[in-house]
């Protein structure tokens, strides 16, 4: 009989796909510097002016057309071979599922995707042909189309199910995320007592924690030598 894989939860973040070229938001030079997010990542900046936040989700996911999944990114989808893989995202590009991640939950939306504005059960795929959203795109009850993205003061619907997934988890790894953000930030807390963290970042990142391993490197050198960390443990 087959044994059973052990889990291996991954958290990432903006320098998970910083590699690819996707911009990042809160780093020097980053997207929040050059548009203030009250009005692109709020609900109200969408009420105040809906055409501003369409125009910048819409740059954003030409960006993402031209990305390409990093070392990184192939590195974890290849891990699958050894391991339940299961991705928790702070990001809203698909690069992980372009590297062929099975298992990934997006905590604050999905680029290529649009919803309702009136009723959020109704999201869209977006192809790349027609991947602009527009002012008159209307779901089929009436409502403008908007962003599949959580803007600030939304709920994260996803966070319960990313719970389950960290307490489940036989290893634990943290990529290429400040711990600044909420809710996400607070998924270390439901790592069980002796399970490995690894976090993976070439900047120095507080977690308020004694119990992690860190591996100042970028993205994909990080998991190289994760991988190389991992397979002393599982050969």
């Amino acid at each position: 009989m087959e044994e059973k894989k052990k889990k291996l939860v991954v958290l990432s973040g903006a320098g998970m796909s910083a590699e690819s070229g996707i911009a990042t938001f809160r780093d020097s030079g980053g997207l929040w510097e050059n548009y203030p997010v009250e009005q692109v990542a709020t609900p109200e900046g969408f009420r105040e002016n809906p055409q501003r936040v369409l125009d910048f989700y819409n740059m954003r996911r030409r960006e993402l057309l031209k990305a390409q999944p990093n070392e990184g990114h192939i590195a974890l989808a290849q891990l699958e071979e050894h391991f339940d893989v299961r991705i928790i995202t702070q990001n809203i590009d698909n690069l992980h599922e372009q590297a062929g991640s099975t298992q990934v939950l997006h905590l604050h939306g999905e680029l290529m995707k649009a919803r309702s504005s009136g009723d959020e059960s109704l999201v869209y795929e977006l192809s790349p042909d027609h991947c602009d959203i527009k002012l008159g795109d209307l779901c089929e009850k009436g409502y403008q189309l908007r962003p599949h993205i959580v803007w600030f003061g939304e709920m994260v619907p996803m966070i319960s199910e990313a719970a389950q997934w960290v307490g489940q988890a036989d290893y634990f790894v943290i990529i290429g995320t400040s711990m600044n953000v909420y809710p996400a930030a607070g998924l270390q807390g439901y790592v069980h007592s002796g399970v490995p963290i690894y976090l993976i970042d070439p900047k120095e990142v507080h977690t308020g924690r004694s119990d992690v391993v860190f591996i100042r490197k970028g993205a994909s050198e990080g998991v190289r030598e994760l991988r190389r960390r991992l397979y002393i443990h599982n050969p």
